[in-house]
């Protein structure tokens, strides 16, 4: 899974806490096409939770965002509720005694790189999948 995503060279992460404000501590880019991991980085080792990705490849070749691309599917994207992640993730995470997330981003579809963000999050669930025979628990289904 690593070195699938090293190529990838607009990238970055945050931390997020329940005392956090997502809007405020992410810092994905607004107008672009990707995937993220999120892992729980509550305690000496990372574990990873969850792969979500936004953005859809046209006919043509060309990548279209939906408003808000990565940063948006992150803070506002639904999970656990109809409600953005914003409101959801704090929750989710008293209810599971979670103190620190640790979000990574990667941009996988620009003027270089031109992989479709549900391909390469399929690639990182399939890999999930194979060492541990489950998806990462914040995934539903795939």
């Amino acid at each position: 899974m690593e070195k699938e995503l090293k190529k990838y060279k607009s990238t970055n992460s945050f931390l997020f806490t329940i005392d956090s404000n997502l809007e405020e501590v992410c810092n994905a880019p607004d107008g672009a096409g990707g995937v993220f991991l999120v892992f729980d980085a509550s305690g000496d080792t990372k574990k990873l939770i969850m792969v979500g990705s936004t953005g859809t490849v046209q006919n043509d070749g060309t990548l279209k965002i939906k408003s808000g691309g990565l940063y948006d599917k992150i803070v506002n994207g639904h999970q656990f509720a109809k409600t953005g992640r914003k409101y959801s993730w704090p929750a989710q995470m008293k209810k599971e005694d979670l103190t620190t997330l640790e979000v990574v981003w990667y941009e996988t579809f620009d003027a270089k790189v031109k992989n479709i963000p549900t391909y390469v999050e399929a690639a990182v669930l399939q890999d999930f999948l194979k060492v541990n025979g489950t998806l990462p628990k914040w995934n539903v289904a795939f």
